[in-house]
C-alpha cells in the first residue's frame, strides 16, 4: 500500500508542475504565431488547465480502467463546485458576472443534462463520445466567436498575464510538459488502480476521489488566487469552463476507445449529485442577484453559500462511503 500511495502523491506533484509548463509552452507558442490573447485564454489555457484530467482519462482508458476515467470526470466537477468553489467563497466571497449568468451557466446546466440523457441507458459508447466532443468543438467556436470582441474579456484576459516565452524556450517547455504529463499520468492511473485492488473498492470509487480531488488541486489554486486578487469573473469562469470539459472531453476519452459499461448506482448516485450540485450552484447565482452586496447587474456569492457546498460536498462523502 505504501508504495501506490507514495507514487500517487509524487504523480500528483509531477502533474500540477507538467500542466503550468505545458500550459506557459503551448501559450506561447500560440503568441509567437501571432494568436490574441483572448482566443490564448479561452481555447488553449482553458483546454491546458484540464490537462491532467484529461490525460489521465486517456491513460486510464488505455489501461483498461475506464471506470476510474470517468469517476474522474464526474467527481472533479462535485469538487469543484463543492470544494473548489466552496472553498472560495469561503475566503473572498465572489461577485458573478452577467455574461456568465447569460451564456456560460445556462451552457453548464444544458450540457449536464444532454451528457445524463447519453448516459440512460448506464453504457458510454462510442457514438456517445463522439457527440459530447462535437458539442465541445460548436461551444468553443461559438464562445471565441462571442468573447473575442467583447471588451471587458479582452482586458480581463490581458491582465490575467498570460505567460511570455521565447520561441526555443516555448518549444522546450511544451515538450517537457508533455512528457511529463503523460509520464505522472501513467504513475497516477497505476498508484490509483493498485490502491483500489488492495482496498477492494471500485476503481470508479477512486476516480470519484483520490482521482478527482488530486485533479482538481490546479482549478482550488487557480480560483482561490483569482478570487484574492479581486479576478472574481475568472474564478467562477474556471470552475464553469472545467466542468464543461469534464463533461465534454475527459469523460469521451473512454468512449472513444471502447464502450463502457457502468455502474447501476452511478446515474442516481454519483451523476445525480453532481446535478443537484450544478443546479444549486445556478439557483445560488441566480438568487444572488438580489443580495444587498450585489454590484448592479451582477450576482453576490457569500460565505453562506461557501459553507452550503462543503457541508454538501461533505455528505456526498459520507454517502458514497456507507453505500459501498
Amino acid at each position: 500500500m505504501l508504495i501506490p500511495l507514495l507514487t500517487v502523491i509524487v504523480a500528483f506533484a509531477v502533474l500540477v508542475w507538467s500542466a503550468d509548463m505545458f500550459v506557459a509552452g503551448a501559450a506561447s507558442i500560440a503568441e509567437n504565431l501571432g494568436l490574441s490573447p483572448v482566443i490564448i485564454g479561452l481555447t488553449i489555457v482553458s483546454l491546458g488547465t484540464s490537462a491532467p484530467e484529461i490525460l489521465v482519462s486517456v491513460t486510464a482508458a488505455l489501461a483498461g480502467s475506464g471506470g476510474l476515467a470517468i469517476g474522474n470526470a464526474v467527481g472533479s466537477n462535485i469538487a469543484n463546485i463543492g470544494l473548489v468553489l466552496g472553498l472560495t467563497v469561503l475566503i473572498a466571497p465572489i461577485h458573478v458576472h452577467p455574461g456568465c449568468m447569460r451564456s456560460e451557466l445556462p451552457t453548464l446546466l444544458v450540457v449536464t443534462a444532454g451528457t445524463g440523457l447519453l448516459l440512460l441507458d448506464v453504457e458510454l459508447e462510442r457514438s456517445d463520445a463522439i457527440l459530447m466532443i462535437t458539442a465541445l468543438v460548436l461551444i468553443l467556436t461559438q464562445m471565441v466567436r462571442s468573447q473575442a470582441h467583447d471588451p471587458e474579456m479582452t482586458e480581463e484576459v490581458e491582465e490575467d498575464e498570460l505567460p511570455h516565452l521565447r520561441p526555443g524556450r516555448a518549444w522546450v517547455a511544451f515538450t517537457i510538459g508533455l512528457i511529463l504529463l503523460i509520464g505522472s499520468s501513467r504513475l497516477l492511473v497505476w498508484g490509483a488502480s493498485e490502491i483500489a485492488m488492495q482496498l477492494g473498492v471500485p476503481e470508479l470509487v477512486i476516480g470519484l476521489t483520490i482521482v478527482a480531488v488530486g485533479t482538481s488541486l490546479p482549478e482550488l489554486a487557480a480560483t482561490v488566487a483569482s478570487a484574492l486578487r479581486g479576478h472574481s469573473e475568472i474564478a467562477m469562469g474556471n470552475v464553469v469552463g472545467s466542468n464543461l470539459f469534464n463533461l465534454l472531453a475527459v469523460m469521451a476519452m473512454p468512449g472513444l476507445l471502447a464502450p463502457e459499461q457502468l455502474p447501476d448506482s452511478f446515474l442516481i448516485r454519483d451523476y445525480g449529485s453532481m446535478c443537484i450540485a450544478t443546479v444549486l450552484l445556478a439557483a445560488a447565482v441566480y438568487f444572488g442577484r438580489r443580495h444587498r452586496r450585489a454590484e448592479k447587474g451582477h450576482s453576490y456569492l457569500g460565505r453562506g453559500v461557501g459553507t452550503l457546498f462543503c457541508l454538501g460536498y461533505a455528505l456526498y462523502y459520507y454517502g458514497l462511503f456507507q453505500t459501498l
